[in-house]
């Protein structure tokens, strides 16, 4: 029996018996729901709620190039892919979209052929950005135009640098991945960066934290086009038990920068692993050291936010 075939027969069976949790708990998340004042949906905030088309099918555009993350597209690929609403599974039509169609290199080696050009894709309703390396001007433009149109344009992970690249994001708040955080608020100082989240929410954009949490993002949008029901019945059904797209605060282990010791050196920078043949960087008698040469060179320029926030780790 093909997955599709299992889910929907899965569905016909009691909602309320196949819950992983008490559906109280659902009643209990909407009763202290609020919003902030500035219109960014935080933590406890409610959902602003979302119309489908006409024919209740909502199109998704995932925006691919070189270098694409596969978990950042391909975990709300999923999400979008397996949601069911009356019986159908057809509530998200989702396609790729790249600058060609000639074939792209994901992450790990895999091969995309992309459904369609920026000139020939549909009008999106959605637009999930993941980590990727192509930030051309088309691309950004592109961004730019459907984001006037559709209902959420929403980064995952690194993908928020190209959100940002548009300009889409001045003065608005937005995550990224946690070893990006300082580095993203010093290349985008209009930008308010949010951390320790698993995703951001303001107007209709959106950017969720590294990788997963785009998962979490792609079932916050589910729930403002469909409702808590149909989220939770998705996640379940997937076997999804996190639940941070209740809780986009549950990042919180990600305020802290981990911490860099002389038997394990960490990256100055974003606290990876760092690359032992290159040379570290001595700042005011202290040693700092790096995952490559790129990170080397950000902290030579400008050492100052780097060491600030190493110092209080």
């Amino acid at each position: 029996m093909k997955r599709r075939e299992l889910l929907q027969k899965s569905a016909a069976l009691s909602f309320m018996a196949a819950m992983p949790f008490p559906f109280s708990f659902a009643s209990q998340a909407d009763a202290e729901s609020s919003k902030s004042s500035s219109g960014v949906s935080t933590a406890a905030s409610a959902p602003n709620k979302l119309k489908p088309p006409a024919d209740g099918i909502v199109p998704v555009a995932f925006l691919i190039s070189d270098g694409a993350v596969v978990i950042d597209f391909c975990g709300p690929w999923e999400v979008f892919g397996n949601v069911m609403v009356g019986g159908r599974m057809d509530a998200f039509r989702l396609y790729t979209v790249a600058e060609t169609t000639k074939p792209i290199k994901a992450s790990g080696g895999m091969k995309i052929i992309p459904d369609y050009t920026l000139e020939t894709a549909p009008t999106p309703k959605v637009i999930v950005i993941p980590a990727q390396s192509n930030s051309s001007e088309a691309v950004l433009e592109w961004i730019r135009k459907s984001s006037k149109t559709s209902d959420v344009t929403m980064s995952v992970c690194t993908g928020a640098y190209l959100l940002a690249k548009t300009g889409l994001l001045a003065g608005k708040s937005a995550t990224t991945h946690h070893a990006s955080y300082v580095d993203f608020a010093l290349k985008f100082p209009n930008i308010r960066v949010m951390r320790g989240v698993r995703f951001v929410e303001d107007g209709n954009l959106a950017s969720a934290g590294g990788l997963f949490c785009g998962m979490d993002l792609a079932l916050r949008v589910v729930e403002r086009y469909y409702g808590r029901e149909i989220a939770t019945q998705s996640a379940y059904d997937m076997e999804y038990q996190s639940q941070g797209w209740l809780h986009s605060d549950s990042n919180a282990a990600y305020l802290k920068v981990a911490t860099s010791a002389n038997h394990h050196p960490l990256c100055a920078v974003c606290s990876m692993d760092i690359n032992s043949a290159i040379t570290p960087s001595v700042y005011k008698g202290t040693s700092y050291y790096f995952c490559s040469t790129d990170h080397k060179a950000q902290f030579d320029a400008t050492p100052e936010p780097f060491v600030a926030v190493l110092e209080k780790k």
